[in-house]
């Protein structure tokens, strides 16, 4: 890996990427090496950019090299350990706990899959990493990385399927 496929996010909420710093919100919790669900921390380490979703209804499909998938009104992601589909796309309704990803705020209306415990999965070390828009204000996530849409938008089009992401 090489410098110039890796976005450095630091703690303090801080992203570079190719010789520009951006402002993002990070968890809640702050960051941790240990991550749990529901600690609201975001995970230490270095991801891959598995796919990015979008809304058809607001968004155009962004310029990038990534997978691009649009969402559906029934798209959700799993986010109950004890669920054989834990940290995966569903389809609601689902028999599990699942987040809803097709949302009526503009937060997941474009949204960076994250390689967080996906290779292999492991039940309760956390679900539904991402990288999607911010709250107004930047406010905390509950573990994921948020971006202004610009900004977000600006990052994608130079990202790649090497391109990694890395919490510090």
């Amino acid at each position: 890996m090489t410098q110039s496929n890796i976005i450095t996010v630091s703690a303090d909420g801080t992203a570079k990427w190719r010789g520009t710093s951006y402002r993002c919100a990070l968890g809640s919790a702050g960051v941790t090496s240990r991550k749990r669900e529901g600690d609201h921390a975001s995970p230490m380490g270095c991801f891959a950019l598995r796919r990015v979703l979008f809304r058809p209804d607001r968004e155009p499909a962004p310029d990038t090299l990534l997978p691009v998938v649009p969402l559906r009104p029934d798209s959700g992601w799993c986010d109950d350990p004890a669920s054989a589909s834990y940290n995966q796309p569903v389809t609601l309704p689902f028999a599990a706990r699942a987040e809803r990803m097709w949302r009526d705020d503009t937060l997941y209306d474009l949204v960076v899959v994250l390689g967080h415990n996906d290779a292999p999965v492991v039940p309760g070390c956390g679900s539904a990493i991402f990288m999607h828009v911010a709250r107004e204000g930047y406010a905390p996530t509950e573990g994921c990385i948020a971006f202004a849409r610009e900004d977000l938008l600006a990052i994608l089009r130079d990202c790649a399927t090497d391109t990694r992401v890395c919490i510090l």
